[in-house]
């Protein structure tokens, strides 16, 4: 059966045009309505986020919103988002490629083993992460106290804090597709150049490396996007970036006009790092190639021991820091018998709203896979991409957007969880539209024509024949939901309904204020709970995929 795109109009059903035979209107590639009208439905609430900032910032003119925005306060924001977005990426970048390079291309000892803890920073939020920076290296920290010493350099707080706190535990953005592309080039280039007599060094420079221009691209626009849309780092580390002034105009000088205009600035900073991407990725096109063995690993000789300690004393930094720290206030605080009620009821609240979320964004995500896969149109395609639209905007940028529909459509649903679930939704569901969809997209629809042909009705092939082949992918995705929505910040402090309590809430009030073994009894729950799961939906599965034909 042909796609959409590959009708021509002499073809058409009788009655339907050209256009109508594009958008799916034909008998042959109509989607039933069951399909269409939640997915449509759908992307038209994800998108809500824009329309608010639509509405604000045209509300007095553009002139006014130009005037609030052009002045030496903004100018400034600008000037420290972009410095630290920039610090962030170069800091992740420098890390991310010899370490990916060590773990695939070396004879390194254990080298499976530093594969996976150099991904598992992942596990960590930016302010658990940030928590455990001060914790350590901050006035009175443990640091100084190891040392004894009156003072230590002030790295913990400002621009130093905040670029070592998102650099050192956002690298793996850039690491895991580093690791796969590495694993898979095909090594006839490097012999051909070590075979003129080129060194190793320069065969690396001008051969492996423009090889993984894409795989850096598309990984420092994910470090790029978390660092221009990250609030409860930055504000533990005290550095004013675009988020904490847009919470700030929010929460402390109750200006909504002036933290939208804000955050609309926000979205246009966005805007122009993924029009950035996308200009650079087309001109770093990849080219499929199978290799013809797998690459050679080269001994470190006697570089291998000072090697292995480096790595080993990274990991520690970045892994047995934080998690350190978690640990050793909680068990204090367990002992201290310190709020326990309190870290009990952040449980609850976080694992009640994370999972409405987690199983709302996979029922919503289901239309919009099964529409764009198996009734490809031009339509469908929109649709599928306008669900897109919330992962490329930052949490606080959704939550106030769900504060002005609440107030003004819904007022009854101010600060309850129905919205604080719909800012979720809104926020991740793409996780679980791309989950689905990649499920999908492996089942052969031989099986749902095989019953159709039977006379089943769409929504009967659809519950009895679709659903079990892609459950699998469903369930990932809910869980990926599920994950970040356990360590979403910002929405969730702007949402919340009044005397709710979620992990997130609790560790960044705590920690903002300096109270660590309060701050560590939902952080270590927090761990416990998402660290499990991430590794096995996220990093085992890119490590395992990325290491078969590993020698």
């Amino acid at each position: 059966m042909r796609q959409a795109s590959e009708i021509h109009p002499d073809d058409t059903p009788k009655g339907v045009g050209w256009l109508g035979a594009r958008l799916g209107m034909g008998r042959r590639r109509r989607a039933p309505a069951m399909l269409v009208v939640p997915a449509l439905a759908t992307a038209a609430v994800v998108n809500l986020p824009l329309v608010y900032l639509g509405i604000r910032a045209s509300q007095n003119g553009f002139d006014s919103w130009l005037d609030a925005v052009s002045t030496p306060f903004v100018g400034g924001l600008i000037t420290r988002t972009l410095l630290l977005v920039i610090g962030v990426v170069a800091l992740a970048i420098l890390v991310a490629v010899p370490l990916a390079w060590l773990v695939t291309r070396t004879d390194l000892p254990g080298r499976r083993l530093w594969a996976v803890l150099g991904a598992m920073p992942l596990v960590f939020p930016s302010y658990v992460s940030a928590y455990a920076l001060v914790a350590v290296l901050g006035p009175r920290g443990f640091a100084q106290s190891w040392l004894r010493v009156e003072r230590l350099p002030d790295i913990a707080y400002g621009y130093s804090g905040a670029l070592l706190t998102l650099a050192l535990f956002t690298y793996p953005y850039i690491y895991l597709p580093l690791v796969g592309t590495l694993r898979s080039l095909d090594p006839a280039l490097e012999d051909s150049s070590r075979a003129l007599g080129v060194g190793r060094w320069r065969t690396f420079f001008a051969v492996v490396l423009p090889q993984l221009r894409l795989p850096i691209l598309a990984g420092a626009l994910l470090v790029a996007l978390y660092t221009l849309s990250d609030f409860g780092g930055v504000a533990i580390v005290r550095y004013n970036t675009f988020t904490l002034a847009v919470y700030n105009a929010y929460t402390s000088l109750h200006d909504r006009t002036m933290a939208a205009s804000l955050a609309v600035v926000l979205v246009l900073l966005t805007l122009v790092l993924l029009a950035l991407e996308a200009f650079l990725g087309r001109r770093n096109r990849p080219t499929r190639q199978r290799p013809s063995r797998p690459p050679e690993l080269i001994p470190l000789g006697r570089w291998r021991w000072p090697v292995l300690a480096g790595i080993g004393s990274w990991s520690v930094l970045t892994v047995g820091m934080p998690l350190g720290v978690v640990t050793y206030w909680g068990i204090r605080g367990l002992f201290a018998g310190r709020d326990l009620e309190r870290a009990g009821n952040a449980v609850i609240g976080s694992l009640t709203v994370s999972l409405i979320a987690a199983v709302c964004a996979a029922v919503l995500a289901l239309p919009i896979a099964v529409w764009s896969v198996r009734h490809r149109n031009q339509l469908s395609r929109v649709t599928e991409r306008l669900s897109y639209a919330g992962y490329a905007l930052p949490g606080l940028v959704i939550a106030l957007a769900m504060v002005f529909f609440a107030t003004r459509a819904v007022p009854m649903f101010y600060q309850t969880l129905p919205i604080l679930v719909l800012a979720y939704v809104i926020r991740f569901l793409p996780e679980a539209t791309a989950s689905t969809r990649a499920s999908l997209t492996a089942v052969a629809p031989a099986f749902e024509e095989a019953a159709r042909s039977l006379g089943q009705s769409p929504w009967r092939v659809l519950r009895t024949v679709t659903l079990p082949m892609i459950l699998p992918g469903i369930t990932a995705g809910a869980g990926l939901v599920f994950l970040t929505s356990m360590k979403e910040l910002p929405a969730t402090l702007l949402l919340q309904p009044t005397g709710y309590r979620t992990l997130a809430t609790d560790i960044w009030t705590f920690a903002s204020e300096g109270f660590y073994t309060s701050a560590s009894l939902p952080a270590l729950a927090l761990l416990i709970a998402t660290a499990p799961p991430l590794y096995y939906l996220t990093i085992r599965p890119a490590l395992q995929r990325r290491t078969s034909r590993q020698p």
